[in-house]
Protein backbone atom coordinates (compact mmCIF):
# COMPACT_ATOMS: atom_id res chain seq x y z
CA UNK A 1 0.00 0.00 0.00
CA UNK A 2 2.40 2.22 1.12
CA UNK A 3 4.63 1.51 -2.58
CA UNK A 4 1.14 2.85 -4.31
CA UNK A 5 0.67 6.00 -2.36
CA UNK A 6 4.20 6.80 -2.97
CA UNK A 7 2.72 7.75 -6.55
CA UNK A 8 0.75 10.53 -5.74
CA UNK A 9 2.50 13.71 -6.69
CA UNK A 10 2.48 17.38 -5.09
CA UNK A 11 -0.94 16.98 -2.44
CA UNK A 12 -0.93 19.42 0.03
CA UNK A 13 -2.89 18.10 3.16
CA UNK A 14 -3.38 21.28 5.50
CA UNK A 15 -3.76 21.11 9.23
CA UNK A 16 -5.15 23.90 10.66
CA UNK A 17 -3.75 25.09 14.00
CA UNK A 18 -4.49 27.55 16.23
CA UNK A 19 -1.06 29.95 15.84
CA UNK A 20 1.10 31.16 19.33
CA UNK A 21 2.95 33.31 18.17
CA UNK A 22 3.19 36.66 15.80
CA UNK A 23 5.52 37.05 12.99
CA UNK A 24 7.77 40.99 13.54
CA UNK A 25 9.68 41.06 10.07
CA UNK A 26 8.73 38.48 8.14
CA UNK A 27 11.37 38.39 5.08
CA UNK A 28 9.82 40.48 2.41
CA UNK A 29 6.82 39.52 0.33
CA UNK A 30 6.26 40.05 -3.33
CA UNK A 31 3.87 42.55 -3.99
CA UNK A 32 2.02 39.77 -6.06
CA UNK A 33 0.67 37.95 -2.52
CA UNK A 34 -2.00 40.82 -2.16
CA UNK A 35 -2.59 40.39 -5.89
CA UNK A 36 -2.72 36.38 -5.46
CA UNK A 37 -5.47 36.58 -2.76
CA UNK A 38 -7.64 38.57 -4.54
CA UNK A 39 -7.46 36.58 -7.79
CA UNK A 40 -8.10 33.57 -5.46
CA UNK A 41 -11.54 35.26 -3.62
CA UNK A 42 -12.41 37.11 -7.11
CA UNK A 43 -11.96 33.50 -9.46
CA UNK A 44 -14.05 31.75 -6.61
CA UNK A 45 -17.00 34.10 -6.10
CA UNK A 46 -17.24 34.31 -9.60
CA UNK A 47 -17.30 30.31 -11.18
CA UNK A 48 -15.81 28.19 -8.52
CA UNK A 49 -18.98 28.45 -6.15
CA UNK A 50 -19.20 25.46 -3.58
CA UNK A 51 -20.83 22.18 -3.85
CA UNK A 52 -23.24 21.94 -0.67
CA UNK A 53 -22.79 18.54 -0.80
CA UNK A 54 -19.14 18.27 -0.45
CA UNK A 55 -17.89 21.72 0.18
CA UNK A 56 -15.97 21.30 -2.80
CA UNK A 57 -15.65 24.15 -5.64
CA UNK A 58 -15.30 22.88 -9.07
CA UNK A 59 -11.45 24.08 -8.79
CA UNK A 60 -11.08 21.94 -5.89
CA UNK A 61 -12.65 19.07 -7.44
CA UNK A 62 -9.92 19.26 -10.54
CA UNK A 63 -7.37 19.60 -8.13
CA UNK A 64 -8.22 16.42 -6.75
CA UNK A 65 -8.81 14.92 -10.03
CA UNK A 66 -5.27 16.04 -11.18
CA UNK A 67 -3.70 14.74 -7.96
CA UNK A 68 -4.69 10.85 -8.46
CA UNK A 69 -3.96 10.97 -11.89
CA UNK A 70 -2.74 7.45 -13.02
CA UNK A 71 -2.93 6.84 -9.29
CA UNK A 72 -2.02 3.13 -9.84
CA UNK A 73 -0.56 3.10 -13.47
CA UNK A 74 1.70 6.62 -13.57
CA UNK A 75 3.61 5.14 -16.00
CA UNK A 76 4.99 7.05 -19.39
CA UNK A 77 6.95 5.75 -22.55
CA UNK A 78 9.74 8.37 -22.85
CA UNK A 79 8.02 11.69 -24.46
CA UNK A 80 6.02 9.94 -26.12
CA UNK A 81 2.53 10.64 -24.24
CA UNK A 82 3.89 14.19 -24.03
CA UNK A 83 4.57 15.14 -27.12
CA UNK A 84 0.93 13.44 -27.95
CA UNK A 85 -0.73 15.51 -25.60
CA UNK A 86 1.20 18.63 -27.08
CA UNK A 87 0.30 18.19 -30.37
CA UNK A 88 -3.65 17.27 -29.54
CA UNK A 89 -3.51 21.47 -27.70
CA UNK A 90 -1.83 23.02 -30.95
CA UNK A 91 1.65 22.61 -29.43
CA UNK A 92 1.07 26.42 -27.38
CA UNK A 93 4.99 26.18 -26.66
CA UNK A 94 6.23 26.13 -30.03
CA UNK A 95 2.90 28.06 -31.47
CA UNK A 96 2.67 30.67 -29.22
CA UNK A 97 6.47 32.30 -30.13
CA UNK A 98 7.92 32.98 -26.04
CA UNK A 99 11.64 32.33 -25.64
CA UNK A 100 12.16 29.14 -22.98
CA UNK A 101 14.49 30.10 -20.73
CA UNK A 102 14.94 25.72 -19.50
CA UNK A 103 16.49 25.05 -16.79
CA UNK A 104 17.38 21.92 -14.66
CA UNK A 105 19.63 20.80 -11.92
CA UNK A 106 19.93 18.83 -8.32
CA UNK A 107 19.72 21.69 -6.56
CA UNK A 108 18.91 26.07 -7.42
CA UNK A 109 16.65 25.36 -10.51
CA UNK A 110 13.76 26.83 -8.68
CA UNK A 111 15.18 29.50 -7.49
CA UNK A 112 17.57 30.12 -10.53
CA UNK A 113 14.41 30.24 -12.39
CA UNK A 114 12.98 32.44 -9.52
CA UNK A 115 15.63 34.64 -9.85
CA UNK A 116 15.14 35.15 -13.86
CA UNK A 117 11.97 35.52 -13.93
CA UNK A 118 12.26 38.71 -11.68
CA UNK A 119 14.61 40.58 -12.94
CA UNK A 120 13.30 39.90 -16.64
CA UNK A 121 9.91 41.01 -15.64
CA UNK A 122 11.23 44.18 -14.77
CA UNK A 123 13.58 43.92 -18.03
CA UNK A 124 9.79 44.57 -19.55
CA UNK A 125 8.84 41.59 -20.72
CA UNK A 126 5.47 39.43 -19.86
CA UNK A 127 7.25 36.63 -17.70
CA UNK A 128 5.58 32.94 -17.35
CA UNK A 129 7.71 30.91 -14.79
CA UNK A 130 6.92 27.36 -14.37
CA UNK A 131 8.39 25.50 -10.76
CA UNK A 132 7.30 23.15 -8.71
CA UNK A 133 6.33 21.82 -6.19
CA UNK A 134 4.33 24.77 -4.24
CA UNK A 135 4.29 25.85 -0.76
CA UNK A 136 1.03 26.90 0.28
CA UNK A 137 -0.77 27.40 -2.81
CA UNK A 138 -0.93 25.41 -5.94
CA UNK A 139 -1.10 27.93 -7.98
CA UNK A 140 2.34 29.10 -7.29
CA UNK A 141 3.50 26.72 -9.88
CA UNK A 142 2.69 28.52 -12.55
CA UNK A 143 3.37 32.12 -12.75
CA UNK A 144 2.47 35.47 -14.79
CA UNK A 145 4.73 38.30 -14.30
CA UNK A 146 5.31 37.12 -11.03
CA UNK A 147 1.90 36.75 -9.99
CA UNK A 148 0.21 33.32 -9.31
CA UNK A 149 -2.56 32.17 -11.83
CA UNK A 150 -6.02 32.63 -11.39
CA UNK A 151 -8.08 29.25 -10.30
CA UNK A 152 -10.45 30.74 -13.36
CA UNK A 153 -7.70 29.99 -15.99
CA UNK A 154 -6.06 26.85 -14.40
CA UNK A 155 -9.65 25.24 -14.18
CA UNK A 156 -10.77 26.46 -17.31
CA UNK A 157 -7.22 25.13 -19.15
CA UNK A 158 -7.17 21.51 -16.61
CA UNK A 159 -10.51 20.80 -17.89
CA UNK A 160 -9.18 21.14 -22.00
CA UNK A 161 -6.73 18.71 -21.15
CA UNK A 162 -8.49 16.08 -19.10
CA UNK A 163 -11.58 16.00 -21.53
CA UNK A 164 -8.80 15.71 -24.55
CA UNK A 165 -7.15 13.12 -22.72
CA UNK A 166 -10.09 11.51 -22.11
CA UNK A 167 -11.34 11.96 -25.66
CA UNK A 168 -8.39 10.84 -27.13
CA UNK A 169 -7.10 8.03 -24.54
CA UNK A 170 -4.14 9.88 -23.61
CA UNK A 171 -2.63 8.24 -20.44
CA UNK A 172 -0.90 11.23 -18.99
CA UNK A 173 0.44 11.18 -15.76
CA UNK A 174 0.14 13.64 -12.76
CA UNK A 175 3.52 15.74 -13.99
CA UNK A 176 2.46 15.69 -17.84
CA UNK A 177 -1.43 17.12 -17.35
CA UNK A 178 0.27 19.82 -15.09
CA UNK A 179 2.32 20.36 -17.71
CA UNK A 180 -0.01 20.57 -20.55
CA UNK A 181 -2.13 23.25 -18.45
CA UNK A 182 0.80 25.30 -17.99
CA UNK A 183 1.63 25.55 -21.29
CA UNK A 184 -2.20 26.37 -22.47
CA UNK A 185 -2.13 29.15 -19.89
CA UNK A 186 1.25 30.46 -20.92
CA UNK A 187 0.24 30.49 -24.51
CA UNK A 188 -3.10 32.23 -23.45
CA UNK A 189 -1.20 34.47 -21.66
CA UNK A 190 0.80 35.60 -24.04
CA UNK A 191 3.80 34.98 -22.39
CA UNK A 192 6.94 36.59 -24.04
CA UNK A 193 9.82 34.53 -22.39
CA UNK A 194 8.79 31.33 -19.78
CA UNK A 195 11.26 30.39 -17.13
CA UNK A 196 10.69 26.69 -17.44
CA UNK A 197 11.79 24.55 -14.64
CA UNK A 198 12.19 20.87 -15.10
CA UNK A 199 10.34 18.20 -12.66
CA UNK A 200 12.69 15.53 -12.41
CA UNK A 201 16.27 14.74 -14.53
CA UNK A 202 15.75 16.26 -17.82
CA UNK A 203 16.19 13.85 -20.66
CA UNK A 204 12.43 12.47 -20.41
CA UNK A 205 11.15 15.13 -18.30
CA UNK A 206 7.66 16.15 -19.90
CA UNK A 207 8.85 20.02 -20.20
CA UNK A 208 11.41 18.69 -22.54
CA UNK A 209 8.97 18.62 -25.60
CA UNK A 210 9.92 22.21 -26.20
CA UNK A 211 12.12 22.16 -29.41
CA UNK A 212 14.14 25.11 -29.60
CA UNK A 213 14.75 26.90 -26.17
CA UNK A 214 16.59 30.23 -26.37
CA UNK A 215 18.51 29.13 -23.47
CA UNK A 216 19.31 25.73 -21.29
CA UNK A 217 20.62 25.70 -17.95
CA UNK A 218 21.97 23.22 -15.74
CA UNK A 219 22.63 24.55 -12.18
CA UNK A 220 24.03 21.33 -10.04
CA UNK A 221 24.52 18.14 -9.78
CA UNK A 222 24.17 15.96 -7.29
CA UNK A 223 23.35 12.09 -6.35
CA UNK A 224 19.37 12.42 -5.53
CA UNK A 225 16.20 10.05 -7.35
CA UNK A 226 19.06 7.54 -7.94
CA UNK A 227 17.10 4.41 -9.15
CA UNK A 228 15.69 6.53 -11.76
CA UNK A 229 18.28 8.95 -12.91
CA UNK A 230 21.35 6.95 -12.31
CA UNK A 231 23.56 5.98 -9.17
CA UNK A 232 26.86 8.42 -10.14
CA UNK A 233 26.98 11.84 -10.88
CA UNK A 234 28.26 11.31 -14.30
CA UNK A 235 24.88 9.29 -14.89
CA UNK A 236 23.06 12.08 -13.31
CA UNK A 237 24.55 14.87 -15.44
CA UNK A 238 23.79 13.12 -18.41
CA UNK A 239 20.09 12.90 -17.88
CA UNK A 240 20.21 16.24 -16.59
CA UNK A 241 21.81 17.01 -19.98
CA UNK A 242 19.03 15.60 -21.75
CA UNK A 243 18.02 19.49 -22.62
CA UNK A 244 20.78 20.13 -24.35
CA UNK A 245 19.34 21.28 -27.69
CA UNK A 246 21.09 21.37 -31.11
CA UNK A 247 21.36 24.88 -32.23
CA UNK A 248 20.78 25.71 -28.53
CA UNK A 249 23.67 27.48 -25.90
CA UNK A 250 23.81 25.69 -22.53
CA UNK A 251 25.04 27.47 -19.42
CA UNK A 252 26.32 25.07 -16.09
CA UNK A 253 27.03 26.36 -12.73
CA UNK A 254 29.51 25.65 -10.11
CA UNK A 255 28.81 22.08 -8.69
CA UNK A 256 28.91 19.92 -12.06
CA UNK A 257 31.08 17.35 -13.57
CA UNK A 258 31.99 20.19 -16.24
CA UNK A 259 33.90 17.83 -18.51
CA UNK A 260 31.01 15.50 -18.80
CA UNK A 261 28.29 18.22 -19.60
CA UNK A 262 30.74 19.53 -21.91
CA UNK A 263 30.88 16.29 -24.23
CA UNK A 264 27.22 16.30 -23.92
CA UNK A 265 26.78 19.55 -25.28
CA UNK A 266 29.03 18.77 -28.36
CA UNK A 267 27.31 15.68 -28.54
CA UNK A 268 24.23 17.32 -28.98
CA UNK A 269 25.23 19.57 -31.20
CA UNK A 270 24.80 22.79 -29.07
CA UNK A 271 25.46 26.43 -30.63
CA UNK A 272 27.78 27.06 -27.20
CA UNK A 273 28.89 26.11 -24.00
CA UNK A 274 29.20 28.52 -21.19
CA UNK A 275 30.33 28.25 -17.57
CA UNK A 276 29.66 31.22 -15.53
CA UNK A 277 33.55 32.53 -15.24
CA UNK A 278 33.35 32.54 -19.47
CA UNK A 279 30.51 35.34 -19.03
CA UNK A 280 31.39 36.78 -15.74
CA UNK A 281 34.88 36.59 -15.11
CA UNK A 282 36.31 34.46 -12.07
CA UNK A 283 34.80 34.88 -8.93
CA UNK A 284 35.97 37.46 -6.88
CA UNK A 285 36.15 37.86 -2.92
CA UNK A 286 33.25 37.60 -0.81
CA UNK A 287 30.78 34.92 0.55
CA UNK A 288 32.21 31.86 -0.25
CA UNK A 289 29.89 30.59 -2.71
CA UNK A 290 31.11 26.52 -1.05
CA UNK A 291 28.30 27.48 1.68
CA UNK A 292 25.94 29.87 -0.28
CA UNK A 293 24.00 28.28 -2.36
CA UNK A 294 22.24 31.50 -2.79
CA UNK A 295 25.43 33.19 -3.92
CA UNK A 296 25.54 30.44 -6.59
CA UNK A 297 21.93 30.55 -7.73
CA UNK A 298 22.13 34.73 -8.22
CA UNK A 299 26.01 34.15 -10.24
CA UNK A 300 23.80 31.11 -12.25
CA UNK A 301 20.91 33.69 -12.67
CA UNK A 302 22.96 36.69 -14.02
CA UNK A 303 25.24 34.97 -16.22
CA UNK A 304 22.57 33.49 -17.72
CA UNK A 305 20.86 36.61 -18.06
CA UNK A 306 24.16 38.36 -19.24
CA UNK A 307 23.94 35.67 -22.38
CA UNK A 308 20.09 36.20 -22.60
CA UNK A 309 21.40 40.21 -23.12
CA UNK A 310 23.64 39.78 -25.73
CA UNK A 311 21.74 37.69 -27.71
CA UNK A 312 18.02 39.82 -27.01
CA UNK A 313 20.02 43.22 -27.84
CA UNK A 314 17.91 43.79 -31.03
CA UNK A 315 14.87 43.56 -28.92
CA UNK A 316 15.18 47.58 -27.98
CA UNK A 317 15.28 50.17 -25.58
CA UNK A 318 12.07 48.94 -23.78
CA UNK A 319 13.32 45.59 -23.53
CA UNK A 320 16.85 45.69 -22.27
CA UNK A 321 18.31 43.67 -19.68
CA UNK A 322 20.06 46.26 -17.63
CA UNK A 323 22.80 45.52 -14.74
CA UNK A 324 20.21 47.17 -12.44
CA UNK A 325 17.38 44.92 -13.32
CA UNK A 326 19.11 42.07 -13.23
CA UNK A 327 20.90 42.50 -9.20
CA UNK A 328 17.15 43.63 -8.37
CA UNK A 329 15.93 40.28 -9.85
CA UNK A 330 18.82 38.22 -8.95
CA UNK A 331 18.83 39.65 -4.92
CA UNK A 332 15.25 38.03 -4.85
CA UNK A 333 14.81 34.53 -3.05
CA UNK A 334 11.08 32.48 -3.22
CA UNK A 335 10.49 31.49 0.50
CA UNK A 336 11.89 28.73 2.57
CA UNK A 337 14.96 29.33 0.82
CA UNK A 338 17.24 30.75 3.66
CA UNK A 339 14.00 32.58 4.63
CA UNK A 340 14.77 34.40 8.29
CA UNK A 341 11.83 35.48 10.10
CA UNK A 342 11.56 37.16 13.89
CA UNK A 343 8.78 35.63 15.76
CA UNK A 344 7.56 36.36 19.39
CA UNK A 345 5.93 33.91 21.37
CA UNK A 346 2.73 35.05 23.62
CA UNK A 347 2.36 32.07 25.60
CA UNK A 348 4.90 32.83 27.47
CA UNK A 349 5.48 34.78 30.57
CA UNK A 350 7.59 37.35 28.50
CA UNK A 351 7.40 38.43 24.94
CA UNK A 352 10.52 36.57 23.86
CA UNK A 353 11.76 37.03 20.33
CA UNK A 354 12.79 33.89 18.58
CA UNK A 355 14.86 33.98 15.10
CA UNK A 356 13.37 31.52 12.83
CA UNK A 357 14.83 30.14 9.30
CA UNK A 358 12.50 28.23 6.72
CA UNK A 359 14.42 26.18 4.20
CA UNK A 360 13.46 23.20 2.23
CA UNK A 361 17.18 21.62 1.91
CA UNK A 362 16.12 18.14 1.38
CA UNK A 363 19.12 16.28 0.46
CA UNK A 364 22.11 15.81 1.77
CA UNK A 365 23.85 18.34 -0.22
CA UNK A 366 21.58 20.96 -0.01
CA UNK A 367 21.85 20.45 3.91
CA UNK A 368 25.40 20.51 4.32
CA UNK A 369 25.44 23.87 2.32
CA UNK A 370 22.06 25.18 4.60
CA UNK A 371 24.27 24.15 8.21
CA UNK A 372 27.24 25.81 6.54
CA UNK A 373 25.43 29.13 5.68
CA UNK A 374 23.76 28.80 9.44
CA UNK A 375 26.89 28.59 11.17
CA UNK A 376 28.51 31.53 8.89
CA UNK A 377 25.38 33.81 9.83
CA UNK A 378 24.51 33.01 13.37
CA UNK A 379 28.51 31.43 15.02
CA UNK A 380 27.79 31.55 18.47
CA UNK A 381 24.16 30.17 18.18
CA UNK A 382 22.67 27.08 19.45
CA UNK A 383 20.16 25.09 17.14
CA UNK A 384 17.02 23.64 17.78
CA UNK A 385 16.01 22.06 14.01
CA UNK A 386 12.69 21.17 13.24
CA UNK A 387 12.86 18.78 10.26
CA UNK A 388 10.57 16.47 7.80
CA UNK A 389 12.28 14.16 4.85
CA UNK A 390 10.79 12.76 1.97
CA UNK A 391 10.60 9.12 1.54
CA UNK A 392 13.22 9.22 -1.51
CA UNK A 393 15.83 10.79 -0.04
CA UNK A 394 19.13 9.87 1.77
CA UNK A 395 17.49 9.73 5.15
CA UNK A 396 20.55 8.23 7.25
CA UNK A 397 23.26 11.07 5.63
CA UNK A 398 20.42 13.72 6.13
CA UNK A 399 19.89 12.93 9.27
CA UNK A 400 23.83 12.28 10.52
CA UNK A 401 24.16 16.08 9.17
CA UNK A 402 21.58 17.62 11.41
CA UNK A 403 23.04 15.55 14.51
CA UNK A 404 26.56 16.92 13.91
CA UNK A 405 25.50 19.85 14.13
CA UNK A 406 23.14 19.82 17.48
CA UNK A 407 24.55 18.98 20.87
CA UNK A 408 22.63 16.28 21.57
CA UNK A 409 19.07 14.65 19.51
CA UNK A 410 16.94 16.54 21.89
CA UNK A 411 17.60 19.46 20.21
CA UNK A 412 16.08 17.98 16.92
CA UNK A 413 12.12 17.52 16.27
CA UNK A 414 11.09 15.08 13.82
CA UNK A 415 7.75 16.09 11.91
CA UNK A 416 6.14 14.00 9.13
CA UNK A 417 2.81 15.56 6.52
CA UNK A 418 -0.22 13.48 5.89
CA UNK A 419 1.63 13.82 2.27
CA UNK A 420 2.50 10.78 0.81
CA UNK A 421 5.47 11.40 0.05
CA UNK A 422 6.72 12.23 3.13
CA UNK A 423 9.00 9.94 5.15
CA UNK A 424 7.06 8.79 7.74
CA UNK A 425 9.02 9.50 11.45
CA UNK A 426 9.54 5.49 11.87
CA UNK A 427 11.48 5.61 8.91
CA UNK A 428 13.67 7.80 9.92
CA UNK A 429 14.32 6.82 12.82
CA UNK A 430 15.01 3.15 11.12
CA UNK A 431 17.80 4.96 9.35
CA UNK A 432 19.54 6.17 11.60
CA UNK A 433 18.93 4.93 15.13
CA UNK A 434 21.57 8.07 16.74
CA UNK A 435 17.92 9.93 16.44
CA UNK A 436 15.84 7.96 18.91
CA UNK A 437 16.84 10.41 21.67
CA UNK A 438 14.67 12.90 19.38
CA UNK A 439 11.51 14.85 19.74
CA UNK A 440 9.34 12.16 17.80
CA UNK A 441 6.34 11.32 20.20
CA UNK A 442 4.21 13.82 17.94
CA UNK A 443 4.77 13.96 14.69
CA UNK A 444 2.36 17.12 13.70
CA UNK A 445 4.20 19.94 12.14
CA UNK A 446 2.32 22.80 14.12
CA UNK A 447 2.59 20.73 17.13
CA UNK A 448 6.46 19.92 17.15
CA UNK A 449 6.99 23.88 15.87
CA UNK A 450 5.08 25.31 18.87
CA UNK A 451 6.65 23.09 20.82
CA UNK A 452 10.34 23.66 19.43
CA UNK A 453 9.18 28.04 19.47
CA UNK A 454 8.79 27.49 23.13
CA UNK A 455 12.11 26.09 23.87
CA UNK A 456 13.76 28.10 21.84
CA UNK A 457 12.52 31.08 23.52
CA UNK A 458 13.61 29.93 26.56
CA UNK A 459 16.83 29.02 26.15
CA UNK A 460 17.70 31.62 23.30
CA UNK A 461 17.90 29.53 20.45
CA UNK A 462 18.19 29.86 16.63
CA UNK A 463 15.09 27.61 15.05
CA UNK A 464 15.71 26.09 11.85
CA UNK A 465 12.66 24.36 10.04
CA UNK A 466 14.31 22.30 6.96
CA UNK A 467 13.64 19.53 4.92
CA UNK A 468 10.69 18.34 2.81
CA UNK A 469 8.60 20.97 0.70
CA UNK A 470 5.32 19.33 2.23
CA UNK A 471 5.96 20.27 5.94
CA UNK A 472 6.09 24.32 5.48
CA UNK A 473 2.56 25.06 5.01
CA UNK A 474 1.67 24.12 8.31
CA UNK A 475 4.87 25.18 9.63
CA UNK A 476 4.34 28.75 8.10
CA UNK A 477 0.89 28.44 9.35
CA UNK A 478 1.71 27.70 13.01
CA UNK A 479 4.40 30.48 12.53
CA UNK A 480 1.87 33.22 11.83
CA UNK A 481 2.40 33.88 7.86
CA UNK A 482 -0.34 34.41 6.46
CA UNK A 483 -0.72 34.04 2.57
CA UNK A 484 -2.91 31.90 0.72
CA UNK A 485 -3.59 28.68 0.67
CA UNK A 486 -5.49 25.85 -0.82
CA UNK A 487 -8.76 24.25 0.84
CA UNK A 488 -8.26 21.62 3.09
CA UNK A 489 -11.08 20.13 1.68
CA UNK A 490 -9.13 19.53 -1.62
CA UNK A 491 -6.75 17.10 0.75
CA UNK A 492 -9.88 15.49 2.34
CA UNK A 493 -11.59 14.47 -0.77
CA UNK A 494 -7.91 13.12 -2.45
CA UNK A 495 -7.64 10.83 0.49
CA UNK A 496 -10.61 9.28 0.31
CA UNK A 497 -10.11 8.73 -3.68
CA UNK A 498 -7.02 6.87 -2.76
CA UNK A 499 -9.08 4.63 -0.50
CA UNK A 500 -11.77 3.91 -3.01
CA UNK A 501 -9.65 3.40 -5.35
CA UNK A 502 -7.21 0.93 -3.33
CA UNK A 503 -10.71 -1.27 -2.55
CA UNK A 504 -11.16 -1.35 -5.92
CA UNK A 505 -7.43 -2.58 -6.66
CA UNK A 506 -7.44 -5.62 -4.14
Amino acid sequence: MCNVLLLVIGIQFIHRAQSSFVILNPTPAPSAIAEMARSSDSARAASCAPDERDGLTSYDKLLCRLYTTNLFNAKTEGLKTMETLHRALGSPMDASGARVVHIAGSNGKGSTAFKMARALKRSGYRVGLFSSPHISCFRERIQIDDVPCSEAIVEECLTKVFDLCDDRGIPATFFEVLTAAAFLIFAREKAEVVVLETGLGGRLDATNVIKKPALSVITSIGLEHTKILGDTIPKIALEKGGIIKEGCPVLVGNNVPVEVLRKCAKDRKASQFYECKDLLGKESGGECTQVDYDADNSRTATAALTLLQRNWASDGPERTISPQDVAAGVGMRPKCRFEEITCSVVNTDSSAKVRVILDVAHNPQAIEHLMAKVRAHYPSSRLRIVVGMSADKDLKECSKILLDNVPHPKFIHLVESPNPRCAPIASILEANPELDGCNHKESSVSLQVKEAMKLASVKDELLVVCGSFYIMADAREELGIKEPRDSRAIGDETAKIIQRRQGHSR
